[in-house]
């Protein structure tokens, strides 16, 4: 998933030359491979495999022909630039099998003579010499060790791990530092702030005569039957990624793009990590794509070892809990259609007694939980919260950058991870270039540069 065109136009937008869509499209291409082949939008031979789900489920075909009544179009792909529509995910695996960055991109690179991978490490801070990054320290099986940077450090430790690393570094807000007895290196007050993230508001019907994953897994037999499909043919439940039908639509006639999307599933479950629920249901996820709401990441502690203090600020502004209440309202006039009605579908959470704009804000709050895409914690952009530039070099600081999904100056307009992939990709370009264009004006050879991967288990 890939988001939206205008996502990355209003990042260059915003002054970051380089970020348009025209300008990162071919990256996404890049590392594609699409079972499909190659075309205008995808890529092929790429190191990111992306395939069509192996499975079926019946009570999902009628939602997306639901959909459909509803005025939500019937689409196949949702990443030529504008996602409006409804279909099934694509997803990142290979032959059924899960296909994430570690496998893709790091296992194929490993027995490089250049590349040491530290796993089971938690990195305590960076190291500088007056305003240069020269590397980091970081506990290995209780013992601490340094690692000294001979060109530059790259930071990718994520939405919530790099904010929390430069501010106990001494980058970040002075106050917030000075509080924890952290020494300031450099004020960068918008390191941690500007915290976004999509909030789901996870929808359950109850329905009659239609098979669901709740009442499928609740039985020896069913359990058997789920395991033989997998381990036959690579299909069926155990193949399901965490969503399977998806839509991008409008909440309300006055967003110019989709503004919401749905995650679609054949099960239901009061919260994650607890029983499918005894009887058969569905979840309809929706989230507000463009969350005007932000948050911070700011650390608790010198050590980092302790967890940070991570303020969502989930639904905080009047426009966040107006589109909420559009979309739940839009998400019962979709269940509600012809299409749907043969499986009686009935509201469970959060119950059809939630009515009024200020009800049905309150059971978003009831209802919502993070999708997963935290981002913009140390976004890209050259205002006075900016903490990294367009080639994502740290404003003031040298020999460091930061390569992740924190460098968003706003969210993309559905799932994080393959746009996360291509700043990835984009940062790997740009060091090699700025390598280059060093070496020109010192007449010197480029060497291959030596690297380690340094952090917790993937």
């Amino acid at each position: 998933m890939r988001g939206q065109r205008a996502d990355y136009d209003h990042w260059r937008e915003l002054g970051n030359p380089g970020w348009g869509w025209d300008d990162v499209l071919p990256l996404f291409r890049k590392t594609e491979d699409h079972v499909n082949g190659a075309n205008a939008f995808h890529g092929a031979g790429g190191e990111w495999r992306v395939e069509p789900q192996r499975l079926s489920w019946e009570i999902l075909d009628a939602f997306r022909d639901a959909a459909e009544e509803a005025g939500i179009a019937k689409v196949d792909d949702f990443n030529r630039g504008d996602n409006e529509g409804c279909g099934y995910f694509e997803v990142n695996q290979k032959g059924g099998v899960r296909w994430n960055a570690a496998k893709a991109f790091l296992r194929p690179a490993r027995q490089r003579p250049n590349l040491t991978v530290v796993t089971e490490a938690h990195v305590q801070r960076l190291t500088h010499v007056g305003r240069r990054v020269t590397g980091l320290l970081f506990l290995e099986d209780g013992a601490q060790h340094q690692v000294t940077a001979r060109q530059e450090t790259i930071l990718a430790a994520g939405a919530i791990g790099s904010p929390h690393i430069l501010q106990a570094s001494g980058l970040g807000p002075a106050g917030l530092l000075t509080e924890h007895g952290v020494e300031v290196v450099h004020d960068l007050p918008g390191v941690g702030e500007n915290l976004q993230d999509h909030l789901q508001l996870r929808m359950a019907f109850r329905v009659r005569g239609a098979r669901t994953l709740n009442t499928l897994s609740a039985t020896p037999l069913g359990k058997l039957r789920i395991g033989l499909e997998y381990a036959l043919w690579r299909r069926g439940p155990m193949s399901m990624a965490p969503s399977q039908l998806g839509a991008f639509t409008r909440s309300d006639p006055r967003h110019r793009q989709a503004n919401i999307q749905y995650h679609v599933q054949p099960l239901s479950l009061d919260k994650f990590g607890e029983p499918l629920h005894d009887f058969p249901a569905f979840t309809a996820s929706v989230c507000n794509l463009k969350p005007e709401s932000r948050g911070s990441v700011r650390l608790a502690s010198a050590d980092t070892r302790t967890a940070p203090v991570i303020t969502p600020n989930y639904l905080s502004t009047e426009e966040d809990r107006r589109v909420a209440a559009e979309s739940l309202r839009l998400t019962r006039l979709i269940v509600a259609q012809p299409a749907l009605a043969r499986f009686a579908p009935e509201e469970f959470m959060p119950g059809a007694h939630w009515t009024s704009d200020a009800e049905l804000a309150a059971a978003a709050g009831a209802i919502g939980t993070t999708i997963f895409h935290p981002v913009g914690t140390c976004k890209m952009g050259h205002d006075p919260l900016a903490v990294v530039d367009e080639r994502l070099r740290v404003h003031g600081i040298a020999g460091l950058r930061v390569a992740d999904a924190s460098i968003m100056p706003t969210i993309t307009a559905g799932n994080t991870c393959s746009p996360t992939v291509m700043i990835a990709e984009k940062a790997s370009a740009m060091i090699l270039e700025d390598r280059r264009a060093t070496s020109a004006r010192t007449g010197s050879t480029v060497a291959s540069p030596s690297s380690r991967v340094i952090g917790e288990p993937a």
